[in-house]
């Protein structure tokens, strides 16, 4: 098979799909690999590596039009819409929840998108879990930075000090990313509280983290004690392949303390605030009615090598499985793979981005029941 590898021309975006070793593993199987010049380069991997683990070097355009199967990160942005087409396998975080556009841009050109963030096995979503795990340890390293004076926020240390106070972070969802933010605020000694739906989950919380964090039932009344209480708010809800529940209201932000911060890690699939909206590393924070927002989108690509690896050691074999076995025959052997269609010959194959644009053609439900199981 021919597979391509483009660089990320997203904003902020430095990371690469592949990795020399893994192109090396595709080669070695007889694979034609075509990479993009300086494709991995912000992440620490030149030209040269790929090249030596036999890579063919290419520009953005032979790589779009040589690709069976394409390779990315991130989802396509609008001037790539162009080198879609019906023949080829897009895999990549898609997040077409939230991206009309992309989602009528991939149904008009017939594309095969597989979403790493819908790929599901029975240990959950393998290829989304590194990249949460990430996001979530950032999450609490932004709070930590956002309350100092120096970046605009009331002057306080996520830890506080021998007879001060810590501050209060409150985490709104209790899945990877709510329990990475937890544990590394934690691990600065903030006073930590976690809100989750699941019983299940409450409890396998409580045994994880013991007493070191409050792990509580979220419901409408407790929301708004616990924003009441918290220096900064960490919203960490997924709902794989739909866009984010809205679960703090503008009417809720007049709560929250003078100088309180929301962090908003949802915000790739429409952000779990109701006054989110997506932001970057270069201009993170913005403020709403006196409340200071930080929705950067794309978290793990300020840490581009870090992310990078983690990525790819969870996506390449299923790109290898892609690859040996075409992508139609692997999606019908794998039921991961199965689940991360996203559109297919131009009909949205997904419930959760069917349910966001019920007005595009979507395959039948009993497929849908397929892609969910």
């Amino acid at each position: 098979m021919k597979i391509s590898v483009v660089k990320e021309i997203k904003a902020q975006e430095q990371r690469v799909a592949l990795l020399p070793a893994g192109v090396a593993a595709l080669t070695g199987r007889g694979h034609t690999v075509y990479v993009e010049h300086e494709a991995g380069r912000a992440a620490g991997f030149p030209d040269e590596q790929y090249a030596a683990a036999g890579a063919i070097l290419v520009d953005q355009n032979e790589a779009w039009a040589n690709a069976e199967l394409l390779v990315k990160v991130k989802e396509p942005v609008a001037s790539e819409y162009g080198f879609l087409r019906e023949d080829l396998t897009l895999f990549t975080y898609l997040h077409l929840a939230a991206d009309r556009p992309l989602t009528e841009a991939l149904l008009e050109a017939g594309t095969l998108g597989i979403a790493y963030e819908t790929v599901q096995d029975e240990t959950g979503l393998p290829l989304l879990t590194p990249m949460s795990e990430i996001a979530g340890r950032l999450a609490a390293h932004a709070a930590a930075n956002y309350l100092t004076g120096p970046n605009g926020g009331p002057g306080r240390l996520l830890g506080g000090s021998p007879g001060v106070a810590p501050c209060r972070v409150l985490v709104i969802g209790g899945g990877v990313v709510g329990t990475q933010a937890a544990q590394l605020a934690l691990g600065m000694q903030a006073e930590v509280t976690i809100l989750e739906m699941s019983p299940r989950r409450i409890r396998q919380l409580d045994e994880l983290l013991g007493s070191r964090a409050r792990v509580l039932m979220n419901d409408p009344l407790t929301l708004e004690q616990e924003l009441a209480q918290a220096d900064a708010v960490i919203g960490a809800v997924l709902v794989p392949g739909r866009a984010a529940p809205k679960v703090v209201k503008r009417s809720q932000l007049g709560l929250l303390k003078p100088g309180a911060l929301l962090v908003d890690v949802a915000i790739d699939q429409g952000g779990a605030f109701e006054t989110s909206r997506p932001t970057t590393y270069q201009d993170p924070i913005y403020e709403v009615d006196g409340v200071r927002h930080y929705c950067v989108a794309n978290m793990p690509g300020g840490v581009p090598q870090t992310s990078t690896k983690a990525l790819t050691n969870a996506t390449l074999p299923y790109v290898l499985q892609l690859a040996d076995q075409g992508a139609e025959q692997a999606v019908a052997a794998n039921r991961a793979l199965a689940a991360g269609v996203n559109t297919r010959a131009g009909r949205i194959a997904y419930p959760g981005v069917a349910a966001a644009f019920s007005d595009l053609p979507g395959e039948d439900r009993e497929l849908f029941a397929v892609a969910s199981n």
